[in-house]
């Protein structure tokens, strides 16, 4: 108790935040090796992106995730020979190459999504409900100031 009262409010909120991503990054690891063994965090951040951004330039990408353009593109190489990802030439200039998620890098999202999905609801269920308006709106307030777009994915086109 002491700590936290030497604590300002803003180092209260990084901590808690820190012990809940330290679950949350558990729970993803946890769903995705329950889906795609040989996928990789960072590779499904790939996929996530893909899905929610639609397609994109290798450049693009490698400034979204935040990484260099040489390890996207190890990346992206990974994800394309796992039929995860398709290099598609651009119409507008024939050397520019766009990277679209494929079905099967459509479906892992999905199934990755759902196994976390069911893991965060047993989670929450186990919280005493009259806390969890709370939890929803500054939750929500987080990812909107760190500009994650929500978690309903989209259906693919032509998929149900």
């Amino acid at each position: 108790m002491q700590r936290l009262a030497a604590q300002s409010e803003g180092e209260q909120v990084v901590d808690a935040l820190l012990t809940a991503s330290r679950l949350l990054v558990a729970i993803a690891a946890r769903s995705l090796a329950a889906v795609e063994e040989t996928l990789t965090l960072p590779q499904y951040r790939m996929l996530v992106v893909l899905d929610t951004q639609g397609p994109s330039s290798l450049a693009r990408l490698a400034e979204h995730l935040e990484v260099n353009p040489s390890t996207a593109l190890r990346m992206v190489e990974r994800l394309t020979a796992a039929g995860m990802v398709a290099k598609v030439a651009y119409p507008a200039n024939r050397r520019e190459v766009r990277l679209h998620l494929t079905p099967t890098g459509w479906q892992v999202v999905r199934q990755v999504t759902e196994k976390r999905r069911e893991e965060i609801a047993r989670i929450v269920d186990a919280m005493p409900p009259e806390r969890r308006e709370d939890l929803v709106a500054a939750l929500r307030a987080f990812s909107d100031a760190g500009g994650e777009p929500p978690a309903d994915l989209p259906s693919l086109p032509g998929w149900t």
